[in-house]
């Protein structure tokens, strides 16, 4: 018999440790949930080290570990310790490779060997091969991937343990890929929405910011020449020349006998890099950045859709642990750490501390002004018809399709704005070059008259 040290969760989240002792690593967690127990971490205890562990470690040890008695694995390499994240888009394919292959009736250990032979990027593929080995060693599919918090977070990992316990791996890795999957698709949709009309600012921005720095200014030395000064010149072609002016001594500076123009940041630009390293700063502050989420909420145009995005967001990750059999208190966890804002987090911790109590959601839902009332009606129902994690997830997809509807809204509305905006401003610059023109014009035209 060997002695397991345990660390669990009872049926209210509240975290217990504890040895148990008993013949293997699966008979320990089998144990555990035995006693009403969900456990988070089964690890052997550690022998005392001596010549006969020594020796033995020295030979059966492998790439990845060094074997113990009883099947477990002491990894060498530091947990997250050198791990490179995995783009989104990379492990969303991983995810559902691996449940169509565990579903198909696959082992888990072959699965992750294809799919460690077919894959291309090289961090992944890497971690890939620490987890097979991780497997072998004894450890379970969750604790191996808890070896890499940077690229697995707390949802993946969880939702992964939920189903090694409950015997259905391959449902838990399926409802984790459909909501990777529904996660990139949203914002995929908001990035794709937004490229356009981001794209045209800058271009916009480019353009008359060579025009009024560059061109405007070269304009005006011939005005003067033609015209005797500013006293000649149109009212409006003086007033765009003070902003062309204003621009190139605040914005850049071109200093004509520096490489043939050189540029240089003027002050505007030197401020404004002081304001991002300011604002980013104070955003990394407690206070800093809950006035900073609290104004994306709250902000007019895409506030709307920034709430709407966190509602989303919130209702599909609860849901989707909870249907996996996360424990509620547990889940409610791991929602508030991957809220992305911290004014829902807050409110989740709200809902968290009122179910620990033995109170209902709903209460600290509505208290927070968060989730609009259609959210909170139907949280209720789904709770008191036990029906939670499907009401859930359809609030979740309701509000995908509101996003979806108020990005495109929205840039079908900005696109038009863009566009005549810089009609009206280019326009302008080229009428106050012309005015000069034709006033030179209509001079030259008048004076055979009058000789």
């Amino acid at each position: 018999m060997a002695k397991f040290n345990y660390v669990a969760m009872d049926s209210r989240g509240k975290e217990t440790k504890g040895v148990l002792e008993v013949g293997s690593q699966p008979e320990a967690i089998t144990r555990l949930k035995e006693m009403g127990f969900f456990p988070t971490k089964v690890s052997e205890d550690e022998k005392p080290k001596g010549p006969k562990l020594a020796g033995k470690s020295a030979g059966t040890g492998t790439a990845g570990g060094k074997k113990k008695k009883g099947g477990g694995q002491i990894n060498i390499r530091i947990p997250g310790f050198g791990s490179r994240r995995v783009r989104p888009k990379v492990l969303t394919t991983f995810t559902r490779q691996l449940a169509t292959l565990v579903e198909a009736g696959l082992p888990l250990l072959r699965g992750l060997r294809v799919l460690e032979k077919q894959e291309r990027d090289p961090t992944l593929k890497r971690i890939l091969g620490d987890l097979s080995l991780s497997i072998e060693g004894g450890s379970t599919f969750s604790e191996g991937l808890a070896q890499h918090p940077n690229v697995f977070n707390r949802l993946f990992i969880n939702m992964v343990k939920a189903g090694e316990l409950g015997g259905v791996l391959e449902v838990a890795l399926k409802r984790l890929a459909e909501f990777m999957e529904k996660a990139e698709k949203i914002k995929g949709k908001v990035v794709a929405a937004m490229f356009y009309p981001v794209a045209v600012m800058v271009v916009a921005l480019g353009i008359v910011t060579l025009l009024m720095v560059v061109v405007v200014p070269k304009f005006k030395l011939i005005f003067s020449d033609l015209l005797g000064g500013d006293a000649g010149m149109p009212g409006f072609t003086l007033f765009v020349l003070k902003i062309s002016e204003t621009m190139k001594d605040y914005t850049v500076i071109f200093p004509e006998w520096f490489f043939g123009g050189w540029v240089f940041p003027g002050p505007v630009i030197w401020g404004i890099g002081v304001f991002t390293s300011i604002f980013k700063f104070t955003i990394k502050t407690k206070k800093g950045r809950w006035f900073f989420d609290k104004f994306k909420l709250n902000m007019p145009v895409l506030g709307p859709v920034v709430s709407k995005v966190s509602i989303a967001r919130f209702t599909r990750t609860l849901g989707t642990l909870v249907q996996s059999g996360v424990p509620i208190l547990q889940a409610l966890n791991i929602v508030k750490e991957t809220a992305g804002n911290v004014v829902v987090a807050k409110a989740v911790q709200d809902v968290y501390d009122s179910v620990k109590e033995g109170e209902t959601i709903t209460a600290p839902l509505e208290k927070s002004r968060v989730f609009p009332p259609m959210v909170i009606s139907m949280v209720d129902v789904g709770e008191q018809t036990g029906a939670l994690p499907e009401m859930l997830l359809k609030i979740s997809d309701n509000f995908d399709d509101e996003v979806d509807n108020a990005v495109s809204a929205m840039t079908s509305l900005l696109e038009p704005i863009m566009i005549v905006f810089l009609a009206v401003v280019v326009g302008s610059i080229v009428i106050a070059m012309f005015l000069p023109l034709i006033k030179l014009m209509e001079s030259l035209n008048s004076e055979p008259g009058e000789a």
